[in-house]
């Protein structure tokens, strides 16, 4: 692992972490917990580590869940310094990422807790409809995120209040302004199931011609 210098694989990594990601009380360990193994391989291959993918038992259900967990003093103090805290669901806030590495950090943001989804708008001939979407369940966290967003794009979200989260919505023209930016570099590490539903979307957003309101399958 490196020593924290900012890069866009080290901005993806902390959007993974600030959305999928926990401290342990006792200043040491990292948990990364994810549906997908693509994202816990992504989150190695971000900070040139080979984490062994374990299992955790969680929910009603007792489903398990895979996992990377690891212990890094180091890495820890630096998570702490830039905003990440123990029990941060609900009282994570800003997040001190520069810049020129935002779009980093938002498309881990993305791919952890992010969502879009699309449709033809049956009220309008050709209007296909793109909507783009943040979670958090810390207000303080969605109202930077919006805030960040507006200032470095210009792009104006609005946040609503579902089941005890906060999502932040942006509409078709903010959506593409903000996916050329997270996806700039081709190359880029992302999760690539929801970088094909978005590079569906847009290849239905350009056809010209009208459509009936079908959904397509939004992003969970």
């Amino acid at each position: 692992m490196n020593e924290f210098e900012w890069s866009p694989n080290l901005a993806y990594a902390v959007g993974l972490m600030v959305t999928d990601g926990s401290l342990s009380k006792d200043a040491r360990h990292l948990d990364l917990t994810s549906n997908d193994i693509d994202q816990l391989e992504n989150f190695n291959k971000c900070l040139n580590t080979n984490i062994k993918i374990t299992w955790k038992t969680g929910g009603y259900d007792g489903k398990k869940f895979p996992r990377l967990q690891f212990s890094h003093v180091k890495f820890y103090r630096w998570l702490i310094e830039i905003g990440l805290m123990p029990n941060k669901t609900k009282i994570i806030a800003e997040i001190k990422v520069p810049d020129k590495y935002f779009f980093d950090f938002l498309r881990g943001h993305f791919d952890g807790d992010g969502s879009t989804y699309s449709y033809w708008d049956p009220r309008w001939k050709s209007s296909f409809m793109i909507y783009l979407q943040f979670l958090s369940a810390s207000i303080k966290h969605i109202d930077w995120l919006k805030d960040r967003i507006l200032k470095l794009t210009g792009c104006e979200g609005k946040i609503r209040q579902v089941k005890g989260c906060y999502k932040l919505t942006f509409a078709k023209v903010a959506s593409k302004v903000i996916i050329e930016k997270m996806y700039q570099d081709k190359n880029c590490i992302h999760l690539s199931r929801k970088k094909e539903k978005i590079d569906k979307a847009l290849k239905e957003e350009n056809k010209k011609q009208a459509g009936m309101g079908k959904l397509v399958n939004p992003l969970p």
